[in-house]
């Protein structure tokens, strides 16, 4: 069996992990809140009541617009004027007492010097948790920036005030979890043991250590007042302890998939010397298919054979092409924006995504540990040293700091996550490609640094809250008695469907379908209206349906059987 690849000479021999030692799913949100005020924007070209004497020009300049808006606001029986965005012609007005904000703006509209009245919105600060890691400083960055600065680098702030990740699923293949720890509490939806090694524990035991920081940065608890907050917000675990063989990881690949993962974290891999096993390759091809999106880790090492899985996920040249889509290949960026020098390049990239700080000693992401003794606190039996990344966190000892491209697979998969749960529409596939669309880049299109740049979490969940894939729906209705006259009104409505969260694009058109007398039916015209006049033939018989198209090109499938059949009798009224 193909050894799979030590990272940095950490825990060679060991498991081979690619570390460096240093409701409806969509967020259900509250109602905007509005300050009690309208916007009033002028019209360019409104003026005070001396409008002869002044030039269009200085009617446009901010100290001649606030005056006119004095003047709107007090000819409406407004006195008080509130801000004022002189350059753009605007400003805040709050209605007196005793009038409506629709009577203010009734008032106000029927100016013909104004050009639109607007409510006033008053925006929340983005959601944040309380979890320490989010909220504390850095002493090791030194520059201020809190523990999980990740997490703001890359946009989760905004991703999780449109979706929290409830009944995501990650499927982690690793060296098991340390169950108990706080961040993981409740959070392993279910486990499998696939480590043949003699003496190792149960799925939710982790000699290692590397299993239950991967875990953490991916579904860690949030807010909770303890440790961090995981990437995937209120993602659930699927556990799959693995000793790393070739047919270890395709159980578990499986087995991920037969639990209905929505994301795999393979933070491993192989040198890429030999090709990779059949049963890894047939098994990630099972997980493609079911739509599961698997992130791999890149090369722990700037080369540019990263190994399978990643190499099989990316492969060699694929990179550039945006719908090479099977899976991720990971590599590490640092908070300067660049890949870190021990990441993987070239080729095989799919994009990357923080793994460490500054790629110093001690430099790399916080995460959780186990409280037992762990291989990576011992160092390895071939004479690789402890790795002294153990840390006392917010009075808890049970923290780490790891830096890698292990480090930066998590955190996309619990991005991945939130969008499959966001929005069930899109495919593996799908989600796939709109991480590498909008992930942050200095340049157009893909590069062999960073692939197509660094993951964008925030601008991610808004692409695809905008991802309307779901067909509408529509109905024909008709007389349901024999139409006596050479005419009827045939009537249809319809609905954009969406996944809750999800923005409806709305119906474009209909296709309104006719079959006369059990001949093959034919379309008889595409419109945006939901009636129209037909005229019909004495004594025939005909059977009507629709088809809805909606802005997005999304196109209802044709029904089984017609909305409505309409019969019209052999003798006419004369009209």
């Amino acid at each position: 069996m193909t050894k799979r690849r030590t990272s940095r000479g950490l825990v060679a021999g060991l498991l081979g992990l690619a570390i460096v030692a240093g409701t409806a799913d969509a967020a259900a949100p509250p109602p905007d809140q509005l300050s009690g005020r309208l916007i009033v924007t002028l019209k360019a070209d409104a003026r005070a009541g001396d409008a002869s004497a002044r030039t269009a020009r200085a009617a446009a300049s901010p100290r001649a617009a606030s005056e006119v808006l004095e003047a709107v606001a007090a000819k409406a029986g407004i006195s008080r004027v509130g801000d004022v965005v002189g350059r753009l012609r605007a400003a805040a007005v709050r209605p007196p007492a005793g009038t409506s904000p629709a009577q203010a703006a009734e008032a106000l509209r029927a100016d013909p010097r104004v050009a639109r009245v607007e409510v006033e919105r008053r925006a929340q600060l983005r959601f944040e948790p309380n979890d320490p890691g989010v909220t504390q400083t850095d002493q090791r960055a030194g520059d201020g920036r809190v523990v999980q600065w990740w997490l703001g680098e890359q946009g989760f702030p905004g991703a999780w005030d449109i979706a929290r990740g409830q009944d995501a699923r990650v499927a982690v293949i690793d060296s098991g979890v340390d169950a108990n720890h706080p961040d993981l509490a409740g959070k392993v939806l279910a486990s499998a043991d696939f480590d043949d090694t003699p003496g190792n524990g149960g799925p939710l035991v982790d000699e290692n250590g590397h299993g239950t920081h991967v875990s953490t940065l991916a579904c860690g608890t949030p807010d909770n007042q303890v440790g961090i907050a995981g990437a995937g917000f209120a993602c659930g675990l699927l556990v799959a302890k693995s000793d790393l063989t070739d047919t270890s990881v395709a159980n578990s690949i499986l087995w991920a998939v037969e639990n209905r993962a929505d994301a795999i974290v393979m933070s491993f891999g192989t040198t890429g010397q030999m090709p990779a096993a059949t049963p890894v390759v047939e098994a990630i091809d099972a997980a493609a298919n079911a739509g599961v999106v698997m992130v791999a880790a890149a090369a722990d090492e700037p080369v540019e054979e990263q190994g399978d899985p990643a190499n099989v996920l990316q492969p060699t040249g694929s990179g550039p092409d945006l719908e090479a889509n099977k899976g991720l290949s990971i590599t590490a960026a640092q908070a300067d924006g660049v890949r870190a020098p021990f990441a993987g390049r070239g080729s095989q990239i799919s994009l990357s995504a923080y793994g460490t700080y500054l790629s110093r000693s001690g430099d790399g992401l916080l995460s959780g540990f186990p409280g037992n003794t762990t291989d990576l606190d011992q160092g390895s039996v071939l004479g690789d040293p402890p790795c002294e990344c153990r840390v006392t966190f917010a009075g808890d000892r049970r923290y780490a700091y790891l830096q890698g491209t292990s480090m930066s697979v998590p955190v996309v998969a619990g991005a991945a996550a939130l969008i499959k749960r966001l929005n069930p529409d899109l495919s593996g596939s799908d989600v796939v490609k709109l991480l590498k669309q909008t992930a942050r880049r200095a340049g157009p299109g893909w590069e062999p640094e960073l692939g197509w740049g660094i993951l964008d979490a925030g601008t991610a969940l808004v692409a695809a809250r905008d991802a309307d894939r779901r067909p509408p729906a529509s109905a024909a209705r008709g007389p349901r008695r024999a139409v006596r006259s050479r005419s009827f009104t045939l009537r249809w409505n319809g609905k954009d469907q969406a996944p809750i969260g999800v923005h409806r694009s709305g119906i474009q058109s209909y296709e309104v379908w006719r079959a006369a007398n059990g001949r093959p039916a034919r379309r008889l015209f595409t419109t945006r209206s939901t009636k129209r006049k037909l005229k019909v033939q004495p004594g025939s018989r005909y059977a009507f349906f629709t088809v809805a198209v909606d802005r997005d090109g999304n196109r209802e499938a044709t029904p089984a059987q017609p909305d409505v059949t309409v019969r019209v009798a052999r003798q006419q009224r004369r009209r």
